[in-house]
């Protein structure tokens, strides 16, 4: 047995050597980009009106959202999720990213209060840069947690959800 385990050290060693040398790691679209680091701004994702902060770095964007929703007694609601550039469609860094999200995706009447639903998706984006703002309308597919009352019944079932968000950002 501590021969099979040698083995398996030996092969997850070579594995992360051989990762340190691969081209597995995404283009950096954004080296060049002269888009400010930190960015903040607001939006709005569903019934979800939020402040948000920016991120830009060689490879994409991180976000970070952090609201209300507007539908009941405004329960506090959050989202994080990164874009990557996939093409470019004009001069600067504007085009369509890639992206993925998780966290608060809707509110629902339970019983006698709202609850807000956890979820993740995927997005697609179009990203309008410039050196002192960031513009970005997307649309995004997800799915959120089943949701039960007290009682025991359904209010929320997993399945597909569109997400459409839009967002404006200033830099720092």
């Amino acid at each position: 047995m501590s021969k099979f385990y040698s083995l398996l050290a030996l092969v997850f060693i070579a594995n992360v050597a051989y990762a340190q040398d691969s081209t597995f790691l995404p283009e950096a679209k954004l080296a060049e980009s002269t888009v400010k680091g930190w960015n903040v701004g607001a939006g709005f994702t569903q019934k979800l009106i939020h402040l948000n902060t920016e991120w830009v770095n060689p490879y994409g964007i991180a976000y970070a959202k952090a609201g209300v929703f507007l539908n009941g007694d405004k329960t506090f609601g959050g989202q994080v999720g990164f874009r990557y550039p996939v093409h470019f469609t004009g001069k600067e860094k504007n085009g369509y990213y890639l992206g993925a999200y998780a966290g608060h995706i809707e509110s629902k009447d339970i019983g006698n209060e709202f609850e807000s639903r956890l979820g993740g998706g995927v997005d697609l984006s179009y990203v309008m840069l410039s050196s002192e703002r960031i513009s970005t309308l997307s649309v995004g597919i997800g799915a959120g947690e089943k949701m039960t009352d007290k009682n025991g019944n359904t209010v929320a079932e997993t399945e597909p959800t569109l997400q459409f968000s839009y967002t404006l950002s200033i830099g720092l």
